[in-house]
């Protein structure tokens, strides 16, 4: 299953977040790995400042059960797929995808 984002204009830099709380019960996040399919339809792991099919990752952080990555630029009429890879203290593991499109306003 995936999820849908509010879009976002190829000129904003923005914020865009994932709530595990109500996976996570009393289990922490130990870690976070964000991912962007490419063209090709190939989840690519990025870091801070990973540009794949024209879409930015800047940074990501993480606030109590909450993964937030920040992105910029992207291609107008694109709909990314950006996956979100929690690790947690328990040594679970969840990911989740979630679409991002890329539309001028």
């Amino acid at each position: 299953m995936s999820y849908k984002w509010p879009d976002k204009d190829p000129d904003e830099m923005l914020d865009y977040s994932v709530d595990w709380s109500r996976f996570l019960g009393d289990d922490t996040i130990s870690s976070v790995t964000w991912f962007i399919h490419d063209a090709d339809g190939v989840k690519q792991q990025v870091s801070d400042s990973s540009v794949v099919n024209g879409l930015q990752f800047v940074q990501g952080t993480v606030s109590g059960r909450v993964a937030t990555a920040r992105f910029s630029l992207g291609t107008n009429n694109i709909r990314y797929n950006v996956v979100c890879r929690i690790n947690t203290g328990e040594n679970l593991q969840y990911e989740r995808s979630i679409f991002l499109r890329v539309k001028e306003k």
